[in-house]
């Protein structure tokens, strides 16, 4: 069984292409990503809507830095619905955010449950550009081999330039035994590994929060993971690291009906 925050979950309405390795996206085709704003800076991490009211990203994009209050609510916007930083057509939804819940466990040195949770303030309202993903039980499998998706606003390599339309590629789920040995033993069971051994396609700064977003043989899209960490960008022998969601799944039912 797999917990729904919202039932008709995880649906593509709008679906133009097979997916070939970071494309741009067209719209709608990810209707549950999400970017959020901070300030007048614009696009700063990723996210996922789960249900009408709350959307899923990383701790690490709240945590205050110098000046910068980016636990604060009020000076974040999660926009919705959009394909392109432009924020023309199709016109995205922008959000206020209510609340910020980071996960009381989060460790900023590790990186371990690397999860928040945002409150909108008021409901969206689902379309063919909108919709939420699903969430998995605890006990979804996500078995290593199978083919998922990460994508995001983020940079389009190291040190490189941020892309204006949504990116997407397909990952790999990775061995844990086999990625942690290449990433010196810094994984915690909340962490799951995806991308290629031989590098070349990843997610990047920019992307983080974003999706992990995998389909199930009923057709229905699971978010497997978060968009965590990395050593630099799609670097040989440094998949990309993502926060496991199967792992969280109680945690996220006690905020989300708080």
């Amino acid at each position: 069984m797999h917990r729904v925050l919202s039932p008709g979950c995880g649906r593509r309405p709008v679906l133009h292409s097979r997916i070939v390795g970071g494309h741009s996206a067209g719209p709608g085709e990810w209707p549950w990503q999400v970017s959020l704003h901070f300030r007048q800076r614009g696009h700063i991490c990723g996210a996922s809507l789960i249900s009408q009211r709350w959307i899923i990203s990383a701790s690490h994009c709240f945590q205050d830095s110098g000046a910068s209050r980016y636990s604060s609510p009020s000076l974040w916007s999660a926009v919705i619905g959009t394909h392109s930083q432009n924020l023309m057509a199709p016109k995205p939804v922008t959000h206020a955010i209510k609340r910020i819940i980071t996960h009381g466990r989060y460790d900023d040195v590790t990186l371990d449950y690397d999860v928040a949770l945002l409150e909108l303030a008021a409901p969206v309202v689902y379309d063919d550009n909108i919709q939420a993903i699903c969430l998995p039980a605890a006990t979804h499998v996500f078995p290593v081999g199978q083919r998922c998706f990460i994508t995001g606003w983020g940079l389009l390599k190291e040190e490189g330039a941020l892309p204006v339309v949504l990116q997407q590629a397909p990952v790999m789920i990775i061995n844990q035994t086999v990625c942690n040995r290449y990433l010196g033993n810094a994984l915690s069971p909340r962490m799951l590994c995806a991308g290629y051994l031989s590098g070349g396609v990843d997610a990047c700064q920019g992307d983080s929060g974003g999706p992990l977003a995998c389909e199930a043989p009923s057709g229905s899209w699971f978010l497997a993971g978060i968009v965590s960490w990395g050593e630099g960008c799609a670097r040989w022998h440094r998949p990309g690291v993502y926060t496991r969601l199967t792992m969280l799944q109680d945690w996220i039912q006690e905020q989300t009906e708080s």
